[in-house]
């Protein structure tokens, strides 16, 4: 069996020597079994829990990396107008959102579907990789106020509310 004990964002090696097709939770994890494409069998074992990105990859203890790609999964595909509006709303949900320029993407939820067609928006259910924006650091989950774990915070920084 294979063993990862470090991830990277990106890959340091010319080319990893397998890869994992993790959907969005699937890739929030510090220690788990995986397989990789090629078959085999992957210990995750990180110090701490971490969102693997999709183009990250896993540091195998020879060196190798294992890529992490973002699998396919059933979403929603939000369009219309006022679409920084209809971002605004998501986000005040903290739902996990995909931006793009013309569409938003989010996982499946009826109450957040509901709202947004009572917002006007357009809503259509799709399958695509999906990979959301990171938290307000720059990376990590956005939901239950998660800023991601690698990230030292100062002495500054506070949960309080």
């Amino acid at each position: 069996m294979l063993t990862a004990r470090a991830y990277h964002g990106h890959a340091h090696a010319a080319a990893p020597v397998d890869q994992v097709v993790l959907d969005y939770e699937a890739r929030f994890l510090r220690r788990k079994v995986l397989q990789t494409e090629g078959g085999d069998h992957l210990l995750v074992d990180l110090p701490q829990t971490t969102s693997l990105e999709h183009g990250g990859v896993l540091v195998l203890e020879d060196g190798g990396e294992i890529a992490v790609a973002a699998a396919a999964e059933p979403l929603l595909q939000i369009t219309g107008d006022g679409l920084l509006r209809l971002a605004w709303h998501i986000g005040n949900r903290h739902t996990p959102c995909q931006i793009e320029d013309m569409r938003l993407l989010i996982r499946q939820d009826h109450v957040i579907r509901a709202m947004l067609v009572q917002l006007g928006a357009t809503v259509e259910e799709v399958t695509e990789p999906f990979t959301p924006e990171g938290g307000a650091y720059g990376h990590g989950r956005t939901h239950s106020h998660e800023h991601g774990h690698s990230l030292h915070h100062g002495p500054e920084h506070s949960h309080e509310h």
